[in-house]
């Protein structure tokens, strides 16, 4: 596929996905909806690909929805499903909305926060399963200076990262959030300075890449996102139920193998 407004790059098992519109600040588009995604399938699908990293181009990660499309947007434009894939019934609901679907990915998504994040673009970041910025980021929820409210389940996910009392804080005054509040509130995991975010941020990619079983990862994950709709005792029942299949695994074996004969490990996600 040709994309528009994004680049693609797959690359020693580590996808990059980097929003390019840097003369607008990677403002959201419809272009752009579809090529995310779109790059996102192509890389989940991917033997090769064991890692995602999503990032943006110039100074900024995505400043939030182009202006212009903004002015003109039909209301009923957030209940379109023309470009959603099918409903699969063997997927959890949750995860197949129209921007909420990187949980569903069985590999690490990384938003590598290169600069603002504001509206749409930090309900992507919210989606990642992991941020790591530049110190000098600044954050937004934007909506509510706009006359809108808490879009696309920011309402759900953004309490589940920072809690209740600082998502409504966020929401409500739609206030600028600098990167150290933001680490110390648990909106984003690191801080780098901008000249060292790519290379830490590709570091850790590549340590989970090289190292880590992408079987163990992609359950791991699993596990994590089916926990709010779960009791105690159905996460149980599931961990025993999974740990029966790792241990048949031949990620398992090769852990333990590569262990005890002191060597980096060759994991196949089998």
């Amino acid at each position: 596929m040709s994309y528009q407004h994004i680049l693609y790059e797959a690359k020693d098992k580590i996808a990059t996905i980097t929003l390019n519109r840097p003369d607008r600040m990677n403002a959201w588009t419809p272009i752009m909806e579809r090529d995310v995604r779109h790059a996102m399938e192509t890389a989940a699908a991917d033997d090769n690909v064991r890692v995602i990293v999503l990032t943006g181009a110039g100074r900024a990660f995505c400043a939030g929805a182009d202006m212009d499309a903004l002015k003109t947007l039909d209301p009923d434009d957030i209940r379109r499903a023309a470009t959603l894939p099918p409903f699969d019934m063997n997927r959890g609901p949750d995860w197949q909305t129209r921007y909420g679907y990187y949980p569903s990915i069985g590999k690490p998504v990384i938003g590598m926060l290169n600069g603002a994040t504001a509206g749409i673009g930090l309900v992507h970041a919210l989606y990642c399963d992991l941020r790591f910025a530049a110190d000098n980021t600044v954050f937004t929820t934007a909506f509510s200076r706009r006359g809108l409210i808490a879009e696309h389940g920011i309402s759900w996910m953004l309490p589940r990262i920072v809690g209740h009392a600082n998502a409504l804080d966020l929401l409500m005054s739609s206030r600028r959030v600098y990167s150290d509040e933001a680490l110390r509130i648990g909106l984003v995991n690191r801080l780098y300075p901008p000249d060292q975010l790519a290379e830490q941020t590709y570091a850790y990619a590549r340590d989970l890449a090289d190292f880590v079983s992408p079987s163990a990862i992609s359950v791991i994950k699993r596990q994590l996102y089916d926990v709010p709709f779960q009791t105690l005792a159905e996460a149980t029942i599931d961990a025993n139920r999974e740990m029966v299949v790792a241990l048949r695994g031949s990620d398992f074996r090769e852990g333990v193998a590569s262990f005890m004969e002191k060597r980096p490990p060759r994991f196949t996600g089998k």
